[in-house]
């Protein structure tokens, strides 16, 4: 059973309770084994393969769409036959096609592959989100999280170094070796996710709509607009880069300096930031907080531009400091918001939809993102930040509809 929430969520680092522990463990296991993935992959295929840029790119926009369709029906799957077992088939799925994107040697055998292997990575995902909802009771949801994402950010980070040296050795075979390093850690965190105890599934009622959450009309307008706030995420993953490279004197060592700040900064605060998110109002008011802090980050940023390569450098440290407090604090406001107005038995479901927000940010993001932090340069960065902070406060009014309809939409059994 999930400790009370009077207990601190961890003891010496690790969560105390088993079911959490071995959610971490499995996240761990898992986010390694794709960070190393994440720092080669894009070579293998260019320099070692021999595909094009454009070839690699659209293989995985392709494999981002099959990710997208399969997230609300794989989070319906885990709710109603029990998330455990469905999560672990689906992760022994994702180490059986980790492998293969190595073997691929033409575009349609990397499409095909990638997309097989992001089909039952992003399922996994899906029910995951549900699993944590379901056993991180008594409002540990967001500070579960909350923690997993320092987890994350850790594990992906120990992964770069393993992929790192791949780029060292620059051999094929080193590449190759990273694929099936993936396998392996994917394939540990299937079995370790069966240390789980059992958690029953929830059947779909007769006269339930198989998939409730799309006639949720509240929580399907709430999710467009995390969407559109989490495209911070993806502003300082690709704009940034390509801002300091074309706009600013700093030099483009900055990039990984601004990583490397980001990465120990969620790892260090992640949690403490996010313990103001215990219900679905006080997580709207941590989304405008959040957003405040990253339009402020983003406008000294915007600073960059306009001075010589000293200043430039200190105002994107300043910018990139003040963004991940924000990033930390909205972060856990969208965990709020979204396990708070979903139903207890139809986590994976609502959690499975929360997700498309990222999915289709990931496919229609990168060129807004683009125009509004490059092509644009200063005024751009000014822009979002404040559409941002406009979005976070048009949240508010709409968890304040949601919790008032829930009962109209079918959701009796939420947090709130």
């Amino acid at each position: 059973m999930t400790a009370s929430s009077t207990e601190p969520l961890t003891h010496r680092g690790l969560p105390r309770d088993t079911n959490l522990r071995v959610l971490a463990a499995g996240t761990f296991a898992s986010r390694f084994g794709s960070g190393a993935v994440m720092v080669t992959s894009a070579l293998y295929f260019t320099r070692q393969v021999g595909l094009s840029p454009a070839h690699v790119a659209t293989a995985l926009s392709i494999a981002g769409i099959v990710g997208l369709l399969v997230q609300v029906p794989a989070g319906h799957l885990g709710d109603t036959r029990g998330p455990r077992e469905v999560m672990a088939v689906l992760m022994a799925g994702a180490a059986l096609f980790a492998s293969p994107p190595a073997l691929a040697t033409t575009p349609l055998a990397l499409a095909i592959t990638l997309g097989l292997l992001a089909a039952f990575e992003r399922s996994a995902m899906a029910v995951r989100a549900g699993l944590i909802a379901q056993v991180a009771t008594g409002g540990r949801g967001v500070l579960f999280k909350a923690y997993l994402r320092a987890v994350t950010n850790v594990a992906i980070g120990l992964g770069s170094v393993a992929g790192g040296a791949a780029l060292l050795i620059d051999e094929k075979w080193a590449y190759v070796s990273v694929f099936a390093l993936n396998a392996v850690f994917t394939a540990l965190s299937a079995a370790v996710t069966m240390r789980m105890e059992h958690v029953p599934p929830h059947p779909v009622a007769e006269g339930e709509p198989r998939l409730a959450v799309v006639r949720d009309l509240p929580f399907l307008v709430l999710t467009v607009l995390t969407g559109f706030f989490s495209l911070h995420f993806l502003v300082m993953d690709l704009g940034l880069a390509l801002y300091i490279a074309a706009r600013t004197e700093a030099p483009t060592v900055m990039v990984a300096v601004i990583l490397i700040l980001n990465t120990a900064a969620v790892a260090a605060l992640q949690v403490r930031l996010s313990k103001r998110s215990d219900t679905v109002m006080s997580s709207a008011g941590q989304l405008i907080a959040g957003g405040l802090f990253i339009a402020v980050g983003f406008a000294f940023t915007a600073l960059a531009s306009q001075v010589g390569a000293a200043l430039a450098v200190v105002a994107l440290l300043v910018g990139a400091s003040i963004h991940v407090i924000g990033e930390m604090i909205g972060s856990g406001g969208q965990w709020g918001v979204q396990m708070g107005l979903a139903p207890h038995e139809r986590q994976g479901q609502y959690q499975g939809f929360a997700g498309l927000s990222w999915s289709v940010l990931e496919i229609l993001g990168p060129p807004l993102v683009v125009y509004m932090c490059v092509d644009l340069g200063g005024p751009g960065w000014l822009l979002m930040g404040a559409a941002t902070v406009a979005v976070a406060l048009l949240c508010v009014p709409v968890c304040r509809w949601a919790l008032a309809t829930r009962e109209r939409y079918g959701v009796v059994n939420y947090s709130g």
